[in-house]
């Protein structure tokens, strides 16, 4: 079958050229019904006699003649497209071994299973149509009714050899082999897995302080007493509790206390230093123990963020003269981290999706007496889900207690979404704090921009590249059309280099990171000691300014202690920030918000707010995700301006001005209704809580019905759902990894097929962000760099595993390798030690689920194929497809090539890809996992691929002959010649390797490469063989098609230029 002109499906072409994604154009000119109504005849017959082709017949006119003149185009098109087809072939040899291998492990099947594999065959070499059936993927979703109904076209005596399950079933599977229930239901119908289930559960340490059992203990709660009576008398308590007196919290003690034993829930506002996240859980186990039931408290208070639940515990123990953990009274729980307190009388902090793990486990956290949710002004995607979940709980759970915690005063919502319930506030213990905005910073700095040529904003568009709701357009609108007035009030009152220097500033909607140098240099010299911190939207600003503090001999010395926080850094190294520099030594401390409320420096006297924060939007319409430095809301400002007043008057620096600041947003959009929900979906199933959408609607701020509708289409077409909204094997696993589920297969799958190494380097990579770095004035030589470390991949993700692990062996040598290795390749080691500590983690969740025997990335058994390159970009293809893009050759070669997508037309390469100027490729195939739209819609990332590496791990396979051609396709776009014979053996191949998988899926166990015996070893090994030594270039050996230079003239794999225009 045909694959449209260049295979680009969905994209509109011109009058009778146009092109569906179901091939119903293809299979429409076949018939003879193509083009136009009443002009497809003329053109026929034009086509038949001999007359020049070139031409329309002389009796047409007008528009008639650019309708003949579209379809012609879109037939040469097609021509030219139909040529260029790569060719899927194997010599004959493996041809062989394939047809052997196949005999063998179907003949090793129960009867059934061999028995259907017969007809299945049989029908197929009697009807090709038929073939198409068989050509499912089970990674990508569920069959279509069509596919199923061709299934059971079979004879009565076939039917009866058939059983029910099988007839209708995509998977194929025999029953004692698969469940067709979902996952939901296994615990169920198998007291044996319950019991493995229940093992697994107490193997988890991050399940330990959940599985405690809870009674009480008449001895325990008289010791419990004794030991806090004794505690009085200590000097570090006693010095501890002089301080948490003076907290506006303590004095608040006695009506929290009462608040909280007379209600269910109570919301707890709070300003900035009120001390209420270290002083409300030690209110309730004090109480709880003084009154003779410590032993029956078990207090579990979440953070949003992994460092903050450590420095909070750790504060706590402190002021209870104790250490953190060790079965004392307070302790911490992070994913993969912890430091548990005693099983009765504590209190544990831990982070929010420390709880919903926990809910997988016990849906009503049996085991806990209070839960209190702090930071949940914050409105992450978590604390948001976590609110229904809890609001449910208490229909079922008569004795939990819960406590919800504000910075903020939007207490009102959070109480009415709570049927009303009980409030109370409390107010902050700060000193008074001088403000200044930009227009004062640039007065006291006299700071003038270096780089002059800045284009306007507004030429740029200021929310280009996003989707913008209405009211912050409106707002840019109301700013622009108000900034003449508001320039002209500053007159007077600040100098003319002052008023332009704002209006150079703000044509640039960048972080100027030389103004912060140079105000930090400014409260060096001209202000008085006390700690700096620096808030900044992300990790590229952090980096960059703390390599701009570093390059100045000023800040090198031993008088500043710089300390770049950012919340997914090991969090050993952010402990420092905690410490009181040695008199005479000032800290500065480059954060993002995570500093606004989740973690208290009390050194801090001057805060540097960059005005920006980094929020993802998310554009249902196109599908495309963004992650931008958006302005600060109110509630930010003031969360940032509170942070300098704690031990003494502070002073806060603003970097928008006064215009700006009386238009800044009252709060943040809540991260649910502006994120993809995919991850968020699974996290809905896999802790059973019903329909998707019912859930939802219970939420705070529900998100669109479009958006949710979408991510179930998503994770359906990724088959991590069923057709019925059940989780499958695959969305389990999935759902149970801490990444969106394309890149949580991808890590799947490089596990399973033992290239382990790379294939986590590229998933935290696409996690997080690559590692590379663009320095001003040298964008030409760190492009060449990344191009030089590209190796000739043609691969975005292979050239960061090869940058990943040149940094591994530079730093093997020594840390003044590591630092040129860095310096010579533009790489952030920061990022790289990121990426490195994020591999870690997703290995200890693979050896934890079964898929993996170590949690070292690098374990030689789990990384036998990790030298196989194309193995490894056909890993790629398992995880990301159907981001699949068609490239074409450009007129201008110097231009690199033209790309198309299925849904999007015409698409860009990004000029930071290796691929961007790439002009020779071995393959017309792309795929890519970042898709954005700003000026273009560009592919920030991409990796060529081959024929096998779809066939075998993209979608649906269909076998069929186009015309004089013999195809094999994948979702019935991605068309490739082959002899039927092949094609079958293929396809047959796809279906065995789909099986072991699900398999493998369903059942976590390393493959065992040893065993070349083994079904699994021996088609995974086939299957690698073919992509590793059958793939030859387009044009690289005879039969493979023509290369692009060689084809004829009018017959070019490409788009018309006049149909760019279209898109």
């Amino acid at each position: 079958m045909s694959s449209g002109y260049g295979g680009r499906g969905g994209r509109r072409g011109r009058g009778g050229g146009r092109g569906y994604r179901d091939g119903s154009r293809e299979r429409s000119d076949r018939r003879g019904g193509g083009g136009s109504s009443g002009h497809g005849n003329d053109f026929d017959k034009d086509q038949g006699g001999g007359e020049r082709l070139d031409r329309p017949p002389p009796h047409l006119k007008g528009r008639e003649i650019g309708l003949w003149y579209a379809k012609f185009g879109a037939v040469r098109r097609k021509q030219g497209d139909r040529r260029s087809r790569a060719v899927v072939q194997m010599d004959e040899a493996r041809e062989q071994h394939i047809t052997k291998l196949l005999s063998s492990v179907q003949s090793d099947r129960p009867g059934p299973w061999r028995d259907y594999n017969d007809i299945r065959a049989s029908t197929s070499n009697s009807r090709p149509t038929a073939a198409r059936s068989s050509g499912h993927c089970y990674f990508d979703g569920e069959m279509s009714e069509e596919d199923k109904q061709k299934i059971e076209l079979k004879s009565e005596e076939e039917e009866e050899d058939v059983t029910a399950g099988q007839k209708t079933s995509q998977r194929h599977f025999p029953r004692a082999a698969v469940k067709d229930e979902a996952p939901d239901a296994w615990d169920e119908e198998e007291p044996q897995e319950k019991e493995e289930k229940e093992m697994l559960r107490r193997k988890d340490k991050d399940l330990d302080f959940l599985f405690q059992e809870v009674a009480r203990d008449n001895s325990l709660d008289e010791r419990l007493e004794r030991d806090l009576q004794s505690k009085k008398s200590d000097t570090k308590y006693k010095e501890m509790l002089k301080f948490r007196e003076k907290l506006p919290s303590y004095g608040k003690k006695e009506e929290l206390v009462e608040l909280i034993n007379s209600n269910r829930v109570l919301v707890v506002s709070g300003e900035t230093g009120c001390g209420k996240t270290t002083q409300v859980t030690q209110f309730i186990l004090d109480d709880y123990i003084n009154r003779g039931v410590g032993s029956v408290c078990r207090v579990v208070c979440t953070q949003p963020r992994r460092i903050s639940a450590i420095s909070v515990a750790e504060r706590v123990a402190a002021e209870r003269a104790e250490s953190v953990g060790n079965g004392n009274s307070c302790g911490y729980q992070i994913r993969l981290q912890s430091r548990l307190p005693r099983k009765q009388g504590s209190i544990l902090y831990c982070t929010t999706g420390i709880i919903l793990q926990w809910l997988r486990s016990d849906p009503l956290l049996s085991t806990i007496s209070h839960l209190v949710l702090d930071e949940i002004h914050e409105r992450n995607l978590q604390s948001d889900v976590l609110l229904v979940i809890v609001k449910n709980i208490l229909t079922l759970r008569d004795d939990l207690k819960i406590i919800l915690m504000s910075a903020t005063l939007n207490a009102e919502k959070f109480s009415k979404y709570f049927n009303n319930c009980a409030m109370i506030h409390i107010p902050g213990l700060t000193f008074p704090v001088e403000e200044f905005l930009l227009e004062d910073i640039v007065e006291m700095t006299r700071y003038s921009p270096q780089n002059q040529d800045r284009r306007p904003s507004r030429k740029r568009g200021f929310w280009q590249g996003r989707n913008s709701r209405p009211e912050k357009e409106e707002k840019e609108a109301e700013y622009k059309e108000s900034w003449p007035t508001y320039a002209r009030t500053l007159q007077g009152r600040y100098s003319d280099n002052t008023i332009e220097t704002l209006e150079m500033l703000d044509d640039d909607d960048k972080i100027d990171l030389e103004l912060i140098l140079a105000l930090i240099r400014h409260i060096v010299l001209k202000e008085e000691d006390g700690a700096i911190l620096v808030f900044l939207p992300g990790w590229d600003n952090i980096s960059g300014l703390n390599d701009l503090l570093v390059a100045q001999e000023m800040f090198r010395s031993d008088r500043f202690v710089i300390i770049p926080l950012h919340s997914l850094m090991p969090t050993v190294n952010q402990t420092q920030v905690f410490k009181r520099p040695p008199p005479g030594v000032r800290k500065i401390v480059i954060a993002t918000n995570i500093a606004e409320t989740s973690i208290t420096i009390d050194d801090v006297v001057y805060v540097i707010d960059g005005g920006k924060i980094k929020e993802t939007n998310f554009d249902t319409n196109n599908n495309i995700s963004t992650m931008t430095a958006e302005w600060v809301s109110l509630a930010n400002a003031k969360q940032r301006k509170g942070r300098a007043g704690r031990v003494c008057p502070g002073k806060c620096y603003h970097l928008y001005n006064g215009l700006r600041a009386s238009l800044l947003d009252a709060y943040q959009l809540p991260e649910i209704m502006r994120t993809p929900l995919e991850e968020l979906c699974l996290q809905i199933k896999i802790l059973k809580l019903g329909s998707i959408a019912q859930f939802l609607e219970k939420s705070l701020d529900p998100p669109t019905t479009k958006a949710i509708n979408l991510a179930i289409k998503n994770l359906t077409g990724l088959n991590a759902l069923d057709r019925s909204e059940n989780l499958t094997a695959l969305g389990f696993h999935l759902a149970r990894l801490p990444v969106e589920p394309h890149i949580g297969k991808l890590i799947l799958f490089g596990a399973l097929l033992g290239c382990l190494d790379p294939v986590l380097t590229i998933a935290a990579s696409l996690s997080f962000k690559d590692p590379f770095f663009i320095p001003l004035g040298k964008e030409k030589m760190a492009d060449m760099r990344r191009r030089t470390l590209s190796r000739n991949s043609k691969s975005d993700h292979l050239t960061i595993v090869n940058a990943f692990q040149g940094w591994e062996e530079a730093k093997h040598s020594g840390a003044r390798y590591e630092r040129e290795y860095c310096w010579d390749n533009f790489l952030s080691a920061n990022t790289l030690q990121m990426l490195h500590n994020m591999k870690g983690q997703f290995a200890e969740h693979l050896m934890h689920t079964g898929f993996i025997s170590s949690r070292d990335p690098k374990d030689p058994k789990s990384n036998v194929n990790s030298d196989n390159e194309k193995l490894i970009k056909a890993v790629i293809v398992a995880g990301l497809y159907p981001k699949v893009a068609t490239i074409r050759p450009s007129r201008c070669k110097k231009a690199g090539v033209k790309a198309y997508t299925q849904a999007d037309g015409k698409v860009v390469i990004h000029p930071k890809s290796v691929n961007a100027e790439e002009t020779e490729f071995n393959y017309t195939w792309l795929v890519y996992h970042l898709k954005m739209r700003t000026s273009s819609i560009f592919l920030y990332d991409c990796t060529e691929v081959s024929p096998f590496s779809l066939l075998f791990f993209g979608g649906d396979i269909t076998i069929q002959k186009d015309e004089d051609q013999e195809t094999i396709a994948v979702d019935q776009w991605i068309v490739f010649r082959s002899p039927a014979r092949i094609a079958h053996l293929v396809k047959s191949l796809k279906k065995e390797l789909d099986s072991l998988l699900e398999e493998k899926i369903r059942n976590p166990a390393p493959v065992d490469w040893q065993d070349r015996q083994s079904k699994d070893c021996a088609v995974i090994t086939a299957i690698i063989d073919l992509i590793t030594t059958q793939e030859k270039p387009t044009g690289g050996a005879k039969g493979y098609g023509q290369t692009w230079a060689s084809a004829p003239r009018g017959q070019h794999t490409r788009f018309d230029d006049e149909d760019d225009e279209d898109d």
